[in-house]
């Protein structure tokens, strides 16, 4: 008789506890997607936005803000950061997260960002916009070229 109670008892806390364990999970998964979230960029490849506390801590004193892009294997792409609040940084980041591309001042002397870069793999990329050390942020525009042969 004390075997069976047992039995019901386990029974008993096993269902609820099962319903618990999924809904926390659930409700951690969508916390999670909605805390990173990707701006996906325009079609006509230009971004002007700005760089707040709001967007993602860089673990060194700033913040990044990510943009998402469907590239393909074969395109030669120039990802050109330009603001006038802020020294640039740009990251082209692969699906998995790993780093395909970065730049920090380009060829103009200037603390604007000129990254290019040839794609290997068709796929989603993540263009990561961010500040130079803990310099803030501000006002930026983010433009995508796809550069073509000559």
């Amino acid at each position: 008789m004390m075997n069976a109670f047992a039995a019901r008892f386990s029974v008993a806390l096993l269902v609820p506890t099962t319903f618990l364990t999924v809904g926390l999970t659930a409700a951690a998964v969508r916390a999670q997607n909605e805390l990173y979230n990707p701006i996906p960029i325009p079609e006509r490849n230009q971004v002007s936005d700005t760089l707040t506390d709001q967007d993602i801590p860089t673990g060194e004193g700033g913040f990044a803000r990510d943009y998402t892009i469907e590239l393909s294997a074969g395109d030669q792409v120039a990802i050109d950061l330009i603001s006038d609040s802020f020294d640039t940084i740009v990251t082209l980041l692969a699906s998995d997260g790993s780093t395909i591309a970065e730049n920090d001042d380009g060829p103009d002397g200037t603390t604007n960002s000129l990254l290019f870069s040839r794609i290997t793999e068709s796929g989603t990329y993540i263009i990561r916009v961010r500040a130079f050390g803990e310099t803030g942020g501000g006002p930026f525009t983010l433009k995508v070229t796809r550069l073509r042969p000559i």
